[in-house]
């Protein structure tokens, strides 16, 4: 018998030797005592290891052995033709083929119905410049759904980067832009984690403007959100953007000067709204991005970014009340300048096409500091009759309209109300099919009509403006006093903005000029043509599993009702019958006793359990021992007495003597429950009801861990 401290299997280390100084009163011990306590804790970690050491190397080591051998026996009994090639494993490769339709191809076939070469329509041999923009990314963060459990949160925010991964890869692969521009909103939450250095907290004014459920989650917040936070999720959004522009290829199209991603226009959601921008967030996010008011020469058109949503704290009603010159000034000094800016911007994209210095030369020259003419220095600002190109102005917030102006046949939210017969034009007002003229907390949908137009008369010459922020398609031209532009709210390009069919709006743009920057001879009048291409609807994707998934339940369910109806094979197999410390009946060699009585004595080991495989007595007389189908057989006469050839005493063997048959049978148990013990069948004829439902259950199952498996793969690559 082992040791107390043995595993049982083989040496076994010896157990660790304790002495008295390894034991301790504890009553009377110092409790000061730091030395003694570290020499227990050590004492208990040697003492673990060792047993552990022990146990891995014997039981531990025959029980994953025994794992081992059992799972191998059960893949080797599914790796068969008749298993692999089953009908519920065809239904998972059907399986395997829709979850990559849902989950990559329709992207793949949404973008490509938007190719450059189904819409545009410009004259032959033209060059166009190819301009994308994507609004409101909004990438999801523990601001977006407050409250929500751990796993919920962190499955949303997995599905919905990947959908935009998804649509943004295709973006780039299929349609090859040459510049792709970000209409603010890049985060949910980002003007609520704290940055490194400055005051983050909410003015005292303001602190009743949260919303309740808000207020209750600041003090988390604040403390597990800040800076680190904020730049993993910058990681995030450049890995979900910047990593893949490389996709689109390293060179623009024909004639291009370069290809360009801009994602420096912010919205509410990154630094907040008018009165209530958090100064140090708009730092941070000029740090990350660059500068929020720009000027931009691409496809020989201006493109003016202005950050209104600083700008509209000029115009707010707590501007009479507090201090906001730190928050709209930076934008009113830009807005005084713009249009010099934009003339000198134009000046080095004519100055690089004629191959020139872009920037200006200045004379070298040695002047006296008080003597000098600073009156005339020289400039590449040509003066308010130098050329300039179609303006293009870029705002995270629509600009103002009357309540109730219609949005188009292209918004989803709501159809344009049908007119009243004989008239032409749409109907106005149209609330269900109009953006809503009004504003909460840190939001606002629509500029005041005040900065809209201080806005246009600033910048001039604004043909176009796209902007952002609501999430659905809206097309209008302003008015008169807003010079008649033309303004798109671009589409979300998430799946989680509240729209069903997510997208981007695609810009072409084709401006021929000549060496001094004035259109050609008949140059096309629009300079600009726009697309809107539409994505997946993933909630579609998410029905069309769901049926799928109905559908395969059910079309198991019939086959396994058929099977004893058309005596098909059952997918499900039946248990392994085990003894498990059962061993085969061996013969004890014997002396008789000359006229003496003859009995076969049967031994087992001792380790055999008390259950063991059924024996069958048969008065057969087979030449000797037999083994077939896994049954050993041993034979003798079917009278008591043996026959022998030579009288005197002899041996029990395998050839001489002839014993009873008994036969090791697979499909039998021993039943050993106390007296009366009796063999028992180990496999009871299964009744019909428990043959369908056994089967309905094991190809259920199989079709579904290993389409789970297989859509965890697809969720984890993205």
């Amino acid at each position: 018998m082992a040791p107390s401290y043995s595993s049982g299997y083989g040496n076994s280390p010896a157990p660790p030797s304790y002495t008295s100084s390894s034991y301790h009163d504890y009553g009377t011990r110092d409790h000061g005592d730091f030395q003694s306590i570290c020499d227990d804790i050590l004492a208990g970690a040697r003492t673990f290891w060792r047993r552990l050491w022990a146990y891995g190397q014997g039981q531990g080591r025959h029980s994953a052995w025994s794992v081992t051998m059992k799972g191998g026996q059960q893949l080797r009994r599914n790796l068969v033709r008749r298993r692999i090639f089953s009908f519920p494993h065809l239904l998972v490769a059907l399986w395997m083929l829709v979850l990559l339709w849902g989950e990559r191809w329709t992207f793949a076939s949404s973008v490509r119905n938007c190719d450059w070469d189904h819409w545009e329509d410009w004259p032959s041999g033209a060059t166009p410049h190819r301009l994308i923009f994507v609004a409101d990314p909004q990438i999801i963060d523990p601001h977006s759904y407050p409250g929500r459990p751990w796993p919920l949160n962190p499955l949303t925010m997995r599905i919905t980067d990947n959908y935009m991964r998804r649509s943004y890869i295709q973006l780039q692969e299929v349609l090859h832009p040459d510049t792709v521009m970000f209409l603010g909103d890049l985060f949910d939450g980002g003007r609520e984690w704290k940055t490194a250095r400055g005051n983050f907290d909410d003015p005292d004014w303001a602190k009743d403007h949260r919303p309740a459920h808000e207020q209750e989650l600041m003090k988390q917040w604040n403390k597990k959100y800040g800076q680190e936070y904020w730049l993993k999720e910058y990681a995030r959004f450049g890995d979900l953007f910047y990593k893949s522009f490389k996709l689109g290829g390293d060179y623009p199209g024909a004639g291009q000067r370069g290809r360009k991603l801009i994602s420096s226009l912010p919205g509410n959601h990154d630094l907040g709204f008018g009165a209530e921008v958090k100064p140090p967030a708009r730092h941070r996010f000029n740090a990350y991005f660059g500068e929020t008011n720009r000027v931009d020469v691409i496809g020989n058109h201006t493109f003016v970014s202005v950050d209104t949503v600083s700008l509209s704290a000029g115009t707010s009603s707590m501007k009479d009340k507090v201090d906001l010159h730190g928050i709209y000034e930076p934008v009113h000094q830009f807005l005084n300048e713009v249009k010099a800016t934009k003339r000198r911007a134009v000046q080095r994209e004519l100055r690089f096409w004629r191959g020139e210095t872009e920037e200006l030369v200045f004379e070298q020259k040695i002047e006296d500091l008080d003597s000098g003419d600073y009156s005339a220095l020289p400039t590449i600002d040509p003066g308010e009759n130098g050329p300039d190109f179609p303006t293009i102005l870029l705002t995270h917030v629509p600009l103002y309209r009357n309540p109730g102006t219609p949005c188009g046949p292209l918004r989803e939210h709501s159809p344009p109300a049908k007119p009243p017969a004989g008239q032409d034009t749409p109907v106005i007002p149209d609330h269900g099919n109009a953006i809503s003229v009004s504003n909460g907390y840190q939001y606002q949908n629509v500029l005041s009509d005040e900065d809209s137009i201080r806005l246009i008369k600033s910048i001039g010459n604004v043909k176009h403006a796209f902007s952002g922020d609501d999430h659905d398609y809206c097309e209008l031209v302003h008015s008169e006093q807003k010079e008649n532009v033309h303004e798109v709210t671009v589409k979300s390009v998430s799946m989680a903005m509240g729209v069903l069919s997510p997208g981007f709006q695609m810009v072409s743009l084709y401006n021929p000029i000549d060496d001094q920057g004035n259109p050609l001879a008949g140059s096309p009048g629009p300079t600009l043509q726009t697309h809107l291409c539409l994505l997946p609807r993933q909630l579609s994707t998410y029905i069309n599993y769901a049926i799928l998934g109905v559908l395969t339940v059910l079309v198991l369910a019939g086959r396994a009702f058929l099977l004893p109806v058309l005596n098909l094979q059952p997918f499900a197999l039946d248990p392994v019958q085990r003894a498990p410390s059962a061993v085969l009946p061996i013969f004890k060699a014997k002396t008789e006793a000359e006229g003496g009585d003859d009995y076969d004595f049967i031994s087992t080991s001792s380790a055999t359990s008390s259950k063991v495989p059924s024996a069958r007595v048969s008065t057969t007389r087979p030449r000797g021992p037999s083994l077939s189908n896994g049954l050993v057989s041993y034979a003798r006469n079917a009278s008591p007495k043996p026959r022998r050839d030579k009288p005197g005493p002899g041996k029990w063997g395998w050839g001489q003597n002839r014993g009873p048959r008994i036969e090791i049978r697979r499909d039998s148990y021993y039943d050993g429950k106390g007296r009366g013990d009796t063999w028992k069948p180990a496999t009871r004829p299964r009744t019909t009801f428990s043959l369908v439902t056994r089967d309905i259950w094991t190809t259920t199952w199989r079709v579904v861990w290993m389409v789970l498996l297989f859509f965890a793969y697809l969720m984890y690559q993205g």
